[in-house]
């Protein structure tokens, strides 16, 4: 574990694994499941991302060209990383990863489509990934997140993360899903 980095002492969950499915605040059929490698998927995944509201990139990700875009997909698809994917019919509506950071730390990321946003999407498709990552044998899990977006730090509060540190414009947040080995 990174020995700078702070993670609650307060185990959170359990989670739903996925696949999960539910009916959005908006009436919509949603299908959270992992990503499967294959090319519909990734093609999905990367038209979600080049409509993705430029409004709504937060630290520079996700990129904003279609060509920076799919190098950054090739990254955090990779074997080592947990993604899921929220589906409406063969729309991918949202995405979240977890990404290795040193032994056992992996980093959250979320994105989720600005017609798809405030339907409880996320809420899920962040459980799901936990239970995911919990499944898998991860342990802690964290994120950053600008300090002024009131609606995702109440939401990954709500989930169970908690505040761990603080800079000038964003907060780092951090939930430990079972005990170190």
């Amino acid at each position: 574990m990174n020995s700078e980095r702070r993670f609650p002492e307060t185990v959170s969950g359990p989670f739903e694994q996925p696949p999960v499915r539910f009916t959005d605040r908006e009436g919509r059929d949603i299908e959270i499941r992992p990503y499967d490698g294959s090319e519909a998927e990734y093609e999905a995944l990367a038209e979600m991302y080049v409509e993705f509201d430029p409004a709504d990139r937060a630290q520079g990700i996700p990129p904003g060209r279609e060509s920076r875009v799919r190098t950054w997909l090739d990254g955090i698809l990779a074997d080592d990383c947990y993604n899921l994917i929220a589906w409406d019919g063969d729309t991918a509506a949202g995405h979240s990863t977890l990404v290795p950071d040193g032994d056992d730390d992996y980093e959250l990321a979320i994105f989720v489509l600005q017609d798809y946003q405030e339907a409880g999407i996320g809420t899920h498709l962040i459980e799901s990934l936990l239970g995911y990552g919990h499944s898998e044998g991860i342990n802690c899990v964290w994120l950053t997140v600008e300090r002024w977006n009131h609606a995702a730090v109440s939401l990954y509060e709500k989930v169970g993360f908690e505040t761990t540190g603080a800079e000038s414009f964003e907060l780092e947040m951090a939930i430990r899903l079972a005990e170190d080995d």
